[in-house]
């Protein structure tokens, strides 16, 4: 991932961005030397320039000529976060409440869209996780997971040898690299495999029965992971 991608998340064009990577090299800049260093035309520069000043990535010094100074990246990326937050919680506050979960089958596609699902699940669980994935995908998740350890959470993992997590219950096999089974208080399930990266597809579902269902899989092979490794 670059930096102008990266930049997008904090809400700047892919101009925008450019332009600010170029501040932050530069240090402070006209219009007319932005365009001749960029290369984006003058009657491009200054919208450019507009929009990182209205969004908090730079200021203006005015001298003999206006000049254009970046924010410094981590004020910048806090300001960004901590207006999200505040956005945040006044989402929270005013958006209508679901008056009843559903139990039906929903797809999540995109390898970044499972793993903040996986997140989440695991960071609202409040009594157990059941999760069988590989090591690589665990280390994905390892601060949701000592997070819940930390609340008292049971937490059983089915994963690859060697791999083990103080407080978890493990119990090793060889897994495929990119499957996910997690069942997260008896009351959701995710599984899927996140092989195809942005077209990966995983199922999410509060089906009782498809829940059922897959911890008594999980519940079989553990079971058999024991007596494999018992004889």
């Amino acid at each position: 991932m670059d930096l102008i991608e990266l930049l997008g998340y904090y809400n700047l064009t892919r101009q925008e961005s450019a332009l600010y990577l170029l501040l932050c090299s530069e240090g402070k800049l006209t219009g007319y030397e932005a365009a001749k260093a960029s290369g984006i035309s003058r009657s491009n520069i200054y919208t450019a320039l507009a929009g990182l000043v209205e969004k908090g990535a730079a200021r203006m010094e005015e001298d003999t000529a206006t000049h254009y100074i970046p924010v410094p990246v981590e004020e910048f990326c806090d300001n960004r976060i901590r207006r999200m937050q505040e956005y945040r919680e006044l989402l929270l506050k005013a958006a209508p409440r679901r008056r009843e979960a559903s139990e039906g089958y929903i797809t999540i596609k995109g390898e970044s869209n499972i793993i903040d699902k996986m997140k989440n699940m695991i960071d609202a669980a409040k009594e157990r996780i059941y999760l069988a994935v590989s090591e690589h995908t665990i280390s994905l998740l390892l601060p949701q997971l000592r997070s819940a350890l930390q609340r008292g959470l049971k937490v059983v993992l089915i994963t690859d040898p060697l791999f083990e997590l103080e407080g978890a219950l493990v119990y090793h096999t060889k897994t495929g690299q990119h499957q996910i089974r997690l069942i997260a208080d008896s009351k959701n399930v995710l599984t899927g495999d996140i092989a195809a990266g942005s077209e990966s597809t995983c199922l999410y579902s509060q089906n009782r029965n498809l829940i059922e269902l897959f911890k008594e899989a999980l519940k079989n092979e553990i079971t058999l992971i024991a007596v494999t490794k018992g004889s």
